[in-house]
Protein backbone atom coordinates (compact mmCIF):
# COMPACT_ATOMS: atom_id res chain seq x y z
CA UNK A 1 0.00 0.00 0.00
CA UNK A 2 3.35 2.58 0.96
CA UNK A 3 4.54 1.90 -2.45
CA UNK A 4 1.50 2.92 -4.10
CA UNK A 5 0.92 5.66 -2.66
CA UNK A 6 4.51 7.15 -3.10
CA UNK A 7 4.08 5.79 -6.92
CA UNK A 8 0.67 8.34 -6.31
CA UNK A 9 2.91 11.25 -5.44
CA UNK A 10 5.36 10.37 -7.75
CA UNK A 11 3.43 11.08 -10.58
CA UNK A 12 2.10 13.70 -9.70
CA UNK A 13 5.27 15.45 -8.91
CA UNK A 14 5.79 13.93 -12.63
CA UNK A 15 2.59 15.67 -13.64
CA UNK A 16 2.66 18.92 -12.41
CA UNK A 17 6.00 20.10 -12.45
CA UNK A 18 6.17 22.31 -15.27
CA UNK A 19 8.44 21.81 -17.91
CA UNK A 20 11.85 23.25 -18.03
CA UNK A 21 12.63 25.41 -21.36
CA UNK A 22 15.67 23.89 -22.85
CA UNK A 23 18.54 26.32 -22.30
CA UNK A 24 20.34 27.04 -25.91
CA UNK A 25 23.77 25.55 -26.97
CA UNK A 26 26.22 28.43 -25.91
CA UNK A 27 28.43 29.06 -28.35
CA UNK A 28 31.24 26.94 -28.90
CA UNK A 29 34.79 27.45 -27.13
CA UNK A 30 36.27 26.17 -30.30
CA UNK A 31 35.19 29.19 -32.10
CA UNK A 32 36.18 31.50 -29.65
CA UNK A 33 39.93 30.36 -29.30
CA UNK A 34 40.10 30.14 -33.35
CA UNK A 35 39.01 33.89 -33.33
CA UNK A 36 41.65 34.55 -30.51
CA UNK A 37 44.04 33.02 -32.41
CA UNK A 38 43.64 33.99 -36.19
CA UNK A 39 43.27 30.70 -37.06
CA UNK A 40 41.02 30.39 -39.76
CA UNK A 41 40.92 26.71 -40.68
CA UNK A 42 39.81 25.74 -37.06
CA UNK A 43 36.93 28.47 -37.46
CA UNK A 44 35.84 27.14 -41.05
CA UNK A 45 35.28 23.72 -39.08
CA UNK A 46 32.18 25.63 -37.94
CA UNK A 47 31.43 27.28 -41.67
CA UNK A 48 27.74 26.28 -43.24
CA UNK A 49 28.42 24.66 -46.75
CA UNK A 50 27.63 28.59 -48.13
CA UNK A 51 28.37 31.20 -45.38
CA UNK A 52 27.28 35.07 -46.14
CA UNK A 53 31.00 36.57 -45.40
CA UNK A 54 31.12 40.47 -44.83
CA UNK A 55 34.49 41.50 -43.82
CA UNK A 56 35.17 45.43 -43.64
CA UNK A 57 33.49 46.74 -47.64
CA UNK A 58 33.49 43.59 -48.83
CA UNK A 59 30.53 41.24 -49.03
CA UNK A 60 28.97 38.32 -50.64
CA UNK A 61 27.91 34.72 -50.04
CA UNK A 62 31.23 32.29 -50.41
CA UNK A 63 31.69 28.59 -50.41
CA UNK A 64 33.53 27.03 -47.14
CA UNK A 65 36.63 27.14 -48.40
CA UNK A 66 36.53 30.53 -50.44
CA UNK A 67 35.37 32.04 -46.60
CA UNK A 68 38.34 30.50 -45.13
CA UNK A 69 41.32 31.58 -47.84
CA UNK A 70 39.78 34.98 -47.38
CA UNK A 71 39.70 34.94 -43.45
CA UNK A 72 42.85 33.53 -43.70
CA UNK A 73 44.23 36.63 -45.63
CA UNK A 74 42.20 39.06 -43.26
CA UNK A 75 44.20 37.22 -39.95
CA UNK A 76 47.69 37.88 -42.09
CA UNK A 77 46.90 41.11 -42.32
CA UNK A 78 45.64 41.70 -39.22
CA UNK A 79 46.82 39.39 -36.36
CA UNK A 80 44.55 39.38 -33.63
CA UNK A 81 45.76 39.92 -29.76
CA UNK A 82 42.52 38.70 -27.91
CA UNK A 83 39.16 38.04 -28.72
CA UNK A 84 36.03 38.27 -26.62
CA UNK A 85 32.40 38.00 -26.90
CA UNK A 86 30.34 41.24 -25.61
CA UNK A 87 26.85 39.78 -26.07
CA UNK A 88 25.04 36.49 -27.33
CA UNK A 89 21.56 35.55 -27.41
CA UNK A 90 18.91 33.52 -29.69
CA UNK A 91 16.97 30.54 -29.32
CA UNK A 92 17.30 26.73 -29.41
CA UNK A 93 17.66 26.92 -33.43
CA UNK A 94 19.74 29.40 -33.58
CA UNK A 95 22.38 31.72 -31.50
CA UNK A 96 24.42 35.28 -32.83
CA UNK A 97 27.16 36.50 -30.81
CA UNK A 98 28.89 40.18 -30.54
CA UNK A 99 32.76 40.32 -30.07
CA UNK A 100 35.40 42.78 -29.97
CA UNK A 101 38.71 41.37 -31.46
CA UNK A 102 41.95 43.50 -30.60
CA UNK A 103 44.97 43.32 -33.74
CA UNK A 104 47.73 44.63 -34.27
CA UNK A 105 46.05 46.72 -36.82
CA UNK A 106 43.31 47.84 -34.77
CA UNK A 107 39.97 47.00 -33.16
CA UNK A 108 37.05 45.30 -34.76
CA UNK A 109 33.51 44.26 -34.14
CA UNK A 110 32.42 40.55 -34.82
CA UNK A 111 29.32 39.32 -34.93
CA UNK A 112 27.92 36.23 -35.95
CA UNK A 113 24.88 33.98 -36.78
CA UNK A 114 25.25 29.95 -35.67
CA UNK A 115 22.07 27.54 -36.94
CA UNK A 116 22.01 24.43 -35.47
CA UNK A 117 21.92 21.82 -38.45
CA UNK A 118 21.20 18.16 -37.71
CA UNK A 119 22.90 18.79 -34.64
CA UNK A 120 26.15 20.85 -35.30
CA UNK A 121 26.30 24.35 -34.62
CA UNK A 122 27.36 26.24 -37.92
CA UNK A 123 28.36 29.66 -38.58
CA UNK A 124 25.99 30.87 -41.53
CA UNK A 125 26.85 34.65 -41.54
CA UNK A 126 30.21 36.14 -40.31
CA UNK A 127 30.85 40.23 -40.06
CA UNK A 128 33.72 41.87 -39.21
CA UNK A 129 33.57 45.54 -39.11
CA UNK A 130 36.44 48.34 -38.05
CA UNK A 131 35.04 49.20 -34.34
CA UNK A 132 33.47 52.60 -34.36
CA UNK A 133 33.92 54.34 -30.98
CA UNK A 134 31.14 56.08 -30.45
CA UNK A 135 28.49 52.60 -31.53
CA UNK A 136 30.09 49.82 -28.86
CA UNK A 137 27.71 48.33 -27.01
Amino acid sequence: MLKKIWLVILFQIICLTPALPMQPEAIPEAIILAFRAGNAEELSKYFYNNIELIILENEDVYSKTQAEQILKKFFADHRPSSFNIIHEGGKETSRYAIGSLSTSSGNFRVSFLIKNQDGSLLIHQLRIEEEDEDNLL
